[in-house]
């Protein structure tokens, strides 16, 4: 009798794994949660909530309802004991993974993060979409073997290296179908290869900083008509960390008709079917699938603005402390390797003589460079942004090469009044 009175309930998760456990009739949705966290061994999912597909579109359960609720007379009436599905899925996205205090609620993120940029439709990111690749290539197979991708190897072998990943795993079908496999193969070696000595952890924030910049890829979407007799969906409703997005999807392609922020939104509100957003200088209304979803998309808005009110503190000091941890790894790179820098330009006559660098290590890049007969001071300022970006005392940061073309106009000066003012200071010792 008492086998009677449970039913199965199958939790599947971002990963691709599923948990099965056993509640009550009577059970609510936090019954089933708690035992989700027992299993995962963790104290708290965060970001996390249980949903279930309606009508092709997940809705976050209210934890503090029965579960009879949602599954209907099948809950009362399931006598061959087939387990009920639900979702574990990201309720809250977020900009930093450091806000996520458990390593396995951050990698569940992770892979659920990696679901939607599969999914990906904004074909103006590409170049994003090949940097996120290469940091879930890193997060996933560590660092590339030197051999691996090489173009220096020919015929069978050199093929053989390059498909060390498969593209339908990295990329979105239409940027494989655009490019072609055989362009990423030989391509994506070379991004992944730049962040060689990244420790896979440090690779899976990368990849949760890069992917919030993703326009369609931190967000829950929900469909909705424009008319209530309309019988396509055409418009997306996107939850995100810091407000509304409303799409139009035409042909499979998003598009952008508003973008609100929490702060310029005035309300929701919801009769039946018909939602309506009011916001500054904008009153929006849209048709969702039933009162039932209206109800839930709602929920989700309301607790989306909670979540971000209450973690706005915390991701603004995380924020401040990657900053201060960045100018000090600068600075403690300046002030180390500024004795370097005296006796690199005292080897090219341009504080001494050519004897003063007579019990200095040989650098091939740097000859290559002091070998010009004239060197203007901005030909200094790429080497010393070099040091400034690619070293500290604790060994090299793990920037791609390309971070040099971000530094704008006014860092470029700053640079290059350091050099001139250490080439200065060197001259008069």
């Amino acid at each position: 009798m008492r086998t009677k009175q449970m039913r199965q309930v199958r939790v599947l998760l971002p990963n691709k794994q599923h948990l099965d456990c056993s509640v009550r009739m009577r059970a609510r949705g936090q019954e089933v949660m708690k035992t989700v966290l027992r299993s995962l061994g963790v104290g708290d999912l965060q970001v996390f909530g249980l949903a279930l597909l309606r009508e092709n579109e997940y809705l976050f359960l209210d934890l503090e309802q029965k579960l009879r609720k949602y599954f209907g007379k099948t809950w009362s009436r399931n006598s061959l004991n087939v387990p009920f599905i639900v979702f574990l899925r990201v309720k809250f996205y977020l900009e930093n993974g450091l806000l996520i205090l458990s390593s396995k609620v951050q990698q569940l993120y992770y892979w659920e993060l990696r679901q939607k940029v599969l999914q990906s439709q904004n074909h103006q990111q590409e170049a994003l979409l090949f940097q996120l690749a290469a940091s879930a290539l890193q997060a996933e197979a560590g660092d590339l073997e030197r051999g691996e991708g090489a173009e220096d190897e020919g015929g069978d072998e050199k093929k053989e290296r390059m498909q060390y990943f498969l593209p339908e795993d990295y990329f979105p079908a239409w940027l494989i179908n655009h490019r072609g496999r055989n362009f990423l193969l030989q391509h994506s070696p070379v991004l992944h290869g730049e962040l060689r000595g990244t420790p896979r952890s440090r690779a899976i924030l990368q990849f949760i900083k890069e992917a919030s910049g993703l326009q369609d890829a931190a967000l829950t979407f929900y469909r909705m008509k424009q008319g209530e007799n309309e019988l396509s969906s055409s418009i997306l409703l996107g939850v995100a960390l810091d407000g509304v997005y409303i799409y139009q999807e035409v042909e499979g392609k998003k598009r952008v008709l508003f973008a609100f922020t929490w702060s310029e939104i005035d309300r929701f509100t919801f009769q039946g079917s018909r939602f309506e957003i009011a916001a500054v200088d904008s009153k929006l209304v849209y048709y969702t699938h039933s009162a039932f979803h209206s109800k839930h998309i709602l929920k989700h808005l309301s607790d989306s603005h909670r979540f971000y009110v209450n973690s706005k503190d915390a991701a603004c000091y995380i924020q401040q402390l990657e900053d201060m941890q960045t100018c000090q790894l600068h600075r403690e790179a300046y002030i180390c390797d500024m004795t370097d820098l005296r006796q690199r330009l005292r080897c090219y006559n341009l504080t001494g003589s050519e004897s003063d660098c007579s019990n200095m290590e040989t650098d091939t890049t740097w000859s290559k460079v002091g070998a010009e007969e004239e060197q203007s001071p901005l030909s200094e300022v790429t080497w010393l942004a070099e040091f400034l970006y690619g070293v500290s005392v604790d060994g090299p940061l793990q920037l791609p090469s390309s971070t040099w073309a971000a530094v704008t106009m006014e860092m470029k000066q700053v640079l290059c009044k350091r050099v001139g003012e250490a080439s200065h200071s060197f001259d008069s010792q």
